[in-house]
């Protein structure tokens, strides 16, 4: 029951700050996605490094995104994140990402409560399918994962610089406390 009431205050909250994705194919996302995701190669556990969060996320440590292509071509998500410390209890989310035809698998519209679809645009992963970026049209919420729970600073100044050119106010941009890189 609380997951479903947290899934509804999340998909009212897109709603509110950031509006809907039109996901019918009529209103193509205006933050540019990557060209090409190789879906299968994207599928696994993502450590959120940085992001630009959501209320339920404003506190996370130890967040990790995962992904699972199902039979039907969409994408089951599981995002955990304790709230607050690492010592918190885990709290999970399983929202359904639908990826958007014609879109070379980079733009989907990911569903916390039917019928909302909340606009989710992969604007960059590396070529080894190690780091990535998933950002909105509205620049109000961003993602930056990697495979492992640790970027080098390097990477990490080089995603702020790509996220302050595709519009986003960086100094909103959060790292997310994860145990695997707490001394």
């Amino acid at each position: 029951m609380k997951t479903g009431l947290i899934a509804i205050a999340l998909a009212a909250g897109a709603l509110t700050v950031g509006g809907v994705y039109a996901f019918g194919g009529r209103n193509a996302p205006t933050i540019p996605p990557v060209a090409q995701v190789d879906l299968p190669r994207f599928m696994g556990d993502w450590y959120v490094i940085a992001h630009i969060p959501t209320f339920i996320e404003k506190d996370a440590h130890d967040a990790i995104e995962s992904y699972a292509l199902r039979e039907d071509g969409k994408v089951q998500t599981t995002y955990r994140q304790r709230k607050g410390s690492f010592d918190a209890p885990v709290k999970t989310m399983r929202p359904v990402g639908t990826v958007r035809p014609g879109t070379g698998n980079a733009v989907w519209g990911m569903q916390f409560v039917w019928p909302i679809k909340a606009e989710y645009v992969i604007v960059h992963v590396d070529d080894a399918y190690q780091q990535t970026i998933v950002g909105r049209s509205a620049r109000d919420y961003v993602w930056v994962m990697a495979r492992t729970p640790t970027i080098s600073d390097a990477d990490y100044d080089a995603h702020v610089a790509r996220l302050r050119d595709l519009g986003y106010d960086v100094s909103q941009l959060r790292r997310v406390p994860q145990r695997a890189a707490a001394p």
